[in-house]
């Protein structure tokens, strides 16, 4: 089993991944309860509008920094300017004010009888309670929990970077995340604590291994083929010059002329051989006619 602080370093880089990447979920849009159109900064001047709800664009996109209302579109904040006039100004400037946020209701801070109101021609400070001056986010929730779970964001996760004996101690003041109880939080806490990571450990050395295993196997494959094709590249390039000096060889040779084949000398027929006359040679060397023809006197 592994160590506490290094269970306790694994923990933290648990949380703090999920920490930046709620970073960018943080900007919600300003709804009004009566018309149902969102709170928009110009881009052009610092006048705000009532229009329909575009979550894609980021002068709809507001954020609560400590106690002020950030536009993403503009980077200027939700300010007061006059007596019941509201625009955005620069967070740094003068007109820079800070809002409370009760009930849906959104009064600049100090103040508790003037309410950011709309109207079908913008929005204004005034003593309107009705829907006109309740706020909600997309989810028709009120913006005021917008700002608790910013609140309890920033609490929360700093409180669980520190040392486990502190967020023994914190955690019971700390504001949980929506949708977790206490008794969750310290077993989840809990488990990453005591987690031993050795058969993830273990795990991703095997598959290592395996990979470099694999990677050999592929590399002696590629190093016998390519030997082979070598050897057969050289057999072809030899056998192709002999191949041409047999060719030329024969074309060397000179062709035969053809003489057909002369006549036999036919043997003179014996003088004292009459033609249609017969002959046989005899083994004695003696010729006779085979036939003898009586006279044609004796006849």
């Amino acid at each position: 089993m592994q160590s506490i602080p290094a269970a306790y370093t694994n923990m933290k880089i648990f949380w703090i991944i999920p920490f930046f990447l709620l970073q960018g979920t943080e900007a919600f849009l300003i709804k009004n309860a009566k018309f149902n159109l969102c709170l928009q900064a110009s881009p052009i001047n610092r006048n705000l509008l009532l229009e329909n709800c575009n979550p894609e664009s980021d002068f709809q996109d507001w954020s609560w920094q400590g106690d002020s209302l950030v536009n993403h579109g503009t980077q200027s904040c939700l300010s007061v300017s006059g007596a019941d006039r509201v625009q955005t100004s620069l967070c740094a400037s003068t007109a820079y004010t800070s809002w409370d946020c009760s009930n849906s209701l959104l009064s600049p801070l100090g103040t508790s009888q003037s309410y950011l109101v709309a109207s079908r021609k913008g929005v204004a400070l005034s003593d309107v309670r009705g829907l006109k001056a309740q706020w909600q986010d997309a989810a028709d929730r009120s913006v005021c929990e917008e700002k608790t779970a910013k609140a309890g964001h920033h609490r929360y996760f700093p409180a669980a970077l520190t040392s486990p004996q502190v967020q023994e101690h914190t955690t019971g003041n700390a504001t949980l995340p929506p949708g977790m109880d206490q008794q969750q939080l310290e077993e989840l806490l809990w488990f990453f604590r005591r987690e031993d990571p050795s058969t993830w450990n273990y795990s991703v050395l095997a598959l290592s291994l395996a990979t470099f295993i694999l990677g050999l196997v592929l590399l002696t494959i590629n190093i016998m083929r390519n030997r082979k094709r070598k050897i057969l590249m050289s057999r072809d390039a030899g056998q192709t010059p002999l191949q041409a000096e047999l060719d030329a060889k024969k074309a060397l040779i000179p062709v035969q002329e053809y003489r057909p084949a002369e006549p036999q000398k036919q043997e003179p027929v014996p003088q004292d051989q009459r033609p249609g006359e017969v002959m046989v040679q005899w083994k004695d060397g003696t010729v006779t006619s085979l036939y003898t023809d009586s006279s044609e006197e004796a006849l």
